[in-house]
């Protein structure tokens, strides 16, 4: 990770600490071994895949704008649908980010994206399956850190637009 990826990951983490303390959000911080697959990050912090808030960067092709970029939050047992993430959009397609281009957009090394949106450009879905968990984890912007949030405290925070994004 060269330095600037380095500033702009503690930049995301602290920003994002800053809104779940000053919000009052009912939030724990786990410390554990660095790891970004959502598999392997959820045995570290001890929960079942469902309960994870896998997040990806989708850029969608066509219509107006002709590209525009989403944040979609999935359970870490699915995967993001890209043709109901451009139909929900009203583009013609969509596909996974470029890595550099999702680190910018969210100040957050591959691996580590968090479920919130600090940027005007990037709109956040997030599949219907995630409200049925009572606490999402997700890593802090950091491979090392993860936050077990509420999910209740989470929907109102991020004010996601809930769609059927997952398969």
């Amino acid at each position: 990770m060269n330095e600037t990826a380095g500033r702009d990951e503690l930049v995301a983490s602290q920003r994002l600490l800053n809104v779940l303390e000053e919000s009052g959000a009912r939030y724990e911080l786990l410390a554990h071994a660095p790891e970004g697959r959502t598999a392997l990050a959820s045995a570290l912090r001890g929960h079942a895949l469902t309960a994870a808030a896998k997040c990806m960067i989708v850029t969608v092709l066509g219509g107006a704008p002709a590209e525009r970029h989403i944040l979609a939050v999935i359970p870490g047992d699915r995967r993001v649908d890209l043709e109901r993430v451009a139909a929900e959009c009203g583009g013609t397609r969509a596909q996974l980010a470029r890595r550099d281009l999702a680190e910018s957009l969210t100040g957050c090394v591959s691996g580590s994206i968090i479920p919130f949106s600090f940027h005007d450009e990037l709109s956040v879905l997030a599949d219907p399956a995630l409200c049925a968990e009572p606490t999402l984890y997700f890593n802090a912007a950091r491979l090392d850190l993860s936050v077990a949030l509420a999910t209740e405290d989470y929907l109102a925070l991020a004010n996601p637009k809930i769609v059927p994004i997952a398969s």
